[in-house]
């Protein structure tokens, strides 16, 4: 399993490194804090020990991590922020025999008033002499990359099925529908009539389902500026218009976020599906009177989705005390036709997504009983 970030940070690395060397001494007569502070730029915890775990360097991604001060960290050998420090003991001895380029291993860094977190350490040398790299990437963020590429090729092989699997039922579909329709006028009997009639009725509600699984892809995209708590606004006001008891709908808004470049029907749309799904899910709660859903606004700032890092991102979540996604169909809710409720079309849901992906941005969801959260993620300028 590897580093998404190595790249950025071994060039990054050896760019500094190399900067130092090329004043003639063997060890860059300049600060640490100067060498390095281009990695206070990556997201990945990064730290740069000696051959006997010392740490030299630790980057603002770390310090954030452990909870601790960046000099407390410097002052104490690498080893001890892990749960096992034998295992970065092998590594570094590794290293300093030359036995690998990089060494890859899991393990868990330890955290101050926190459980221990996860990671996917790459340990390698630099170019200078018995200095060696750390790289530590949050096992959790990784699972989420790795889920956000398989979101995006998900996404992008629905489009292609639902364009041609709507353009091969439409055609046929014209064709029984006018056949019913020319065979009804010669019939007499009213019993035969009614059979065509129900022909016909089918075939128009098949007709009426193409025509939305086809409806993101023809829409033109209409850009203008959007002020995400207008489209929140809009959507609550439609959810309570139709849930009107034992249904309460809150706010939790973050009124700094900037307006952006947008389709705002689009948006309102793919909220308001997510909202409504959420809305049915809450049958019980709503008769029991204790329903609710939350749409909540934050700016994420350097954040990482769909294969590409953003400075803002806009992070709406619509959050509902619900029973929950069926685990049965977790790995598959943005599938086109796929529902968890009895005599639901399975499109709600796909066409938020591809609405959102239409932004350059992306729904995610964690959900447990009690707790479901579906995230949009939308890059802010």
């Amino acid at each position: 399993m590897g580093s998404l970030n190595k790249p950025d940070t071994f060039s990054l690395l050896n760019l500094v490194t190399r900067r130092g060397t090329d004043r003639g001494a063997t060890r860059p007569n300049v600060s640490a804090l100067a060498r390095f502070q281009a990695l206070d730029l990556l997201a990945t915890l990064v730290a740069v020990v000696d051959a006997d775990g010392q740490v030299l360097y630790a980057n603002a991604a770390l310090e954030d991590a452990l909870g601790i001060s960046r000099r407390s960290i410097a002052s104490a050998r690498l080893q001890d922020c892990f749960s096992e420090p034998v295992l970065l003991d092998n590594a570094l001895q590794g290293a300093r025999s030359n036995e690998f380029a990089a060494l890859r291993y899991d393990a868990f860094l330890r955290r101050l008033n926190h459980d221990p977190l996860p990671v996917h350490v790459v340990v390698a040398q630099t170019e200078q002499t018995g200095e060696v790299v750390v790289e530590m990437l949050p096992l959790e963020q990784q699972t989420r990359q790795e889920r956000e590429e398989r979101l995006l090729d998900q996404a992008q092989a629905n489009k292609e099925l639902i364009r041609n699997l709507a353009h091969e039922i439409k055609n046929p579909l014209g064709g029984i529908r006018g056949a019913a329709q020319l065979l009804q006028m010669e019939l007499q009997s009213k019993e035969l009539i009614e059979y065509t009639q129900v022909i016909v009725h089918e075939a128009d509600r098949l007709q009426s389902l193409v025509d939305r699984l086809l409806a993101p892809h023809r829409r033109p995209h209409v850009v203008g500026d959007v002020n995400i708590h207008e489209v929140c606004e809009r959507v609550r006001a439609l959810i309570v218009a139709e849930f009107p008891k034992g249904l309460k709908v809150v706010r939790d808004y973050d009124t700094s976020i900037p307006e952006f470049r947008g389709d705002r029907e689009q948006l309102i749309q793919a909220v308001l599906n997510i909202a409504h799904n959420a809305a049915l899910a809450l049958a019980e709660r709503i008769e029991a009177g204790d329903a609710r859903i939350t749409l909540k606004t934050r700016v994420g700032r350097q954040v990482t989705f769909g294969k590409q890092r953003y400075r803002l991102a806009l992070e709406l979540h619509v959050i509902d005390n619900g029973p929950g996604v069926p685990d049965s169909i977790k790995d598959r809710i943005f599938f086109p036709l796929v529902s968890g409720r009895d005599g639901g079309s399975g499109l709600g849901l796909t066409l938020a997504q591809t609405f959102v992906q239409q932004h350059h941005g992306l729904i995610e969801c964690e959900s447990e009983p009690g707790h479901t959260d579906f995230k949009i993620l939308i890059p802010l300028p």
